[in-house]
């Protein structure tokens, strides 16, 4: 049995809540940083898989993650570009793989108008939308009450525009069917990435890695924690009043504080007891979000082959299983990795088959991008965050038809000394590590004020 008090206990040990403890820290306050897995980072993980080193979940940097950018710097990290040097390449309805360069697909030059006229409107509209505060836009109530599939098919009958459109906040982003979420929430997506525009442009929003995986920002955060940092601690019950909170984690570990930080998605909430409960809204508010599903597919091979071929490695389609493709090889490494993605209803589908029947089902996929070659990777991995206990699902929660302009201004609101932080509930960076980086420093400031008043 183990019983502590600090100022400020934080659950969760991504990078939001090791973001808080360290700012905390620095303003003079103990933490006690309570993680359920045997491990750092959240929804970042890079492990070794027979011999290749994978980034299991997040790892990208796009130039307007300043907060992600500042702390890589702040930690001594490195960074690489992606590789995009070549062609790129679409397969379309007629099921033909078509290089192209630029940012357009190769599509009719009907459907390519109709894809230029509603990005155009898309990026006019998420210009007067606040990341931080969506449902304060005037049509919000609107937005929120039309699905994102619907609206775009209100906007044209061609429907390879549509998928097109569609897809980049659907099967690429949310990971959830369009149908499934509204309008509003697909503009706070873009928004999150300064315009609709930046979001679908792969050499912006998928622009730089960090030299041995991104993992390492939430690594090198906890050491900085030392014994503060807690691992294998999942929190069962939290007791909270005006005096504070207390804790009781697995292990026989009770800790009490002043101040908590709920720093975990909020999906997973409903996995700690309450007492007293949390109030009426906060329970209706996390009844209204989700988790995305993706699996990430990671392929390596002997040497990057598609580069042979004057192939960037990029490739996109709204009709193949894996929608969108990388190069993802790693920096340094003579190999040459693909990553791939199978979202929402396809990858309900594949899991019902056996894993060998998936694997040649992704390949299969794969070689329609990058020729027969694909279907035989060296070391061959699925990420699949929808099993793992402590997420449930990726990238990120999103809230269902209507349930952002009802409860989004709910979502960081304090109850009694509990406070929350995470990525899923970020403006700038939603759903990236920016965005847990800045949830995290805006809580710590939170807090701190408070302290000081």
């Amino acid at each position: 049995m183990t019983d502590i008090t600090r100022d400020v206990l934080i659950v969760g040990a991504g990078a939001a809540g090791l973001t808080a403890a360290n700012e905390l820290r620095k303003a003079g306050l103990s933490v006690a940083v309570l993680e359920a897995r045997d491990r750092v980072g959240g929804r970042l993980w890079t492990d070794d898989v027979d011999g290749a080193m994978l980034e299991i979940g997040g790892q990208w940097v796009s130039p307007d993650q300043q907060a992600l950018i500042d702390t890589i710097a702040e930690l001594g990290l490195e960074t690489f570009s992606r590789y995009r040097e070549g062609d790129s390449v679409y397969v379309g309805a007629d099921g033909v793989a078509k290089r192209f360069t630029g940012e357009m697909f190769p599509v009719s030059a009907a459907t390519e108008s109709a894809i230029a006229e509603i990005t155009e409107r898309l990026d006019a509209m998420v210009a007067e939308i606040d990341p931080d505060r969506p449902w304060a836009h005037p049509r919000a109530e609107e937005w929120d009450s039309v699905s994102w599939d619907a609206w775009l098919r209100a906007q044209t009958d061609d429907d390879e525009a549509v998928r097109n459109l569609a897809f980049a906040t659907g099967s690429a982003m949310l990971t959830k069917p369009t149908h499934a979420f509204s309008l509003l929430q697909s503009l706070l997506m873009a928004a999150s990435a300064g315009s609709y525009s930046n979001l679908v442009d792969a050499d912006f929003i998928l622009d730089k890695r960090v030299v041995g995986g991104l993992q390492q920002v939430p690594l090198l955060l906890a050491e900085r924690i030392g014994d503060d940092l807690y691992l294998n601690s999942p929190v069962r019950t939290l007791e909270w009043g005006d005096d504070g909170v207390v804790a009781h984690a697995d292990g026989g570990l009770t800790v009490r504080a002043r101040q908590a930080i709920l720093a975990h998605a909020p999906v997973l909430y409903s996995r700690i007891s309450f007492v007293p409960a949390l109030p009426r809204r906060q329970h209706q508010l996390h009844q209204h979000l989700s988790m995305g599903f993706v699996i990430k597919v990671h392929a390596v091979y002997d040497r990057p082959f598609w580069r042979e071929q004057g192939l960037s490695g990029t490739a996109f389609s709204p009709y193949e299983l894996s929608h969108e493709a990388y190069d993802n090889t790693n920096h340094g490494d003579e190999r040459g990795t693909l990553v791939g993605f199978v979202s929402d209803r396809n990858a309900d589908g594949v899991f019902e088959l056996s894993a060998e029947e998936r694997r040649e089902r992704i390949l299969e996929s794969l070689s329609h991008y990058y020729g027969p070659e694909a279907k035989d990777p060296v070391v061959y991995y699925e990420s699949d965050w929808g099993s793992e206990e402590w997420t449930r699902g990726a990238y990120a929660a999103s809230f269902d038809l209507g349930g952002l302009h009802r409860y989004g201004a709910d979502l960081r609101t304090a109850v009694g000394p509990i406070r929350f932080a995470c990525s899923d509930m970020a403006g700038a960076g939603y759903q990236h590590v920016d965005g847990a980086i800045r949830m995290g420093r805006l809580v710590a400031g939170q807090i701190v004020e408070s302290v000081g008043s």
